[in-house]
Order: C-alpha cells, then sequence, then structure tokens
C-alpha cells in the first residue's frame, strides 16, 4: 500500500510542484502530467517545466 502511495506521489510530482510553487502555467503542467507522464519523456518535460522560475510573485513581495 505504502508502495502505491509512493509511485501516486512520484507520478504527479511535477503538477505537485508547479501548484505549490504558484507556476504560471500550472494547468498546462497538469495537462502535459496527465496525457504524458506515463512516458519517461512526458514526465520529464513536466518535471523541468514546473522547475521553471516562471512563477507569480508571492504577496509579500509585492507589499516589502
Amino acid at each position: 500500500m505504502i508502495t502505491l502511495a509512493l509511485i501516486f506521489v512520484a507520478y504527479w510530482l511535477p503538477s505537485l510542484l508547479a501548484f505549490h510553487r504558484g507556476h504560471k502555467n500550472r494547468l498546462p503542467i497538469l495537462m502535459v502530467n496527465f496525457l504524458l507522464g506515463w512516458t519517461i519523456f512526458g514526465w520529464i518535460v513536466a518535471l523541468i517545466w514546473a522547475c521553471t522560475s516562471n512563477t507569480e510573485p508571492s504577496r509579500a513581495a509585492v507589499w516589502g
């Protein structure tokens, strides 16, 4: 059961990172992960895309 949970988290890692980081393209990353994540190439593309610095500024940075 733990193995299945780890596989599930690993599969969705690019999407989870994109949403956690507030990536501007989080929905397209989710779609790439959903549609092509089963291929190694699609998963790597989604992971690299999720790790780019195209994030929305935090509220603290706007007010600070």
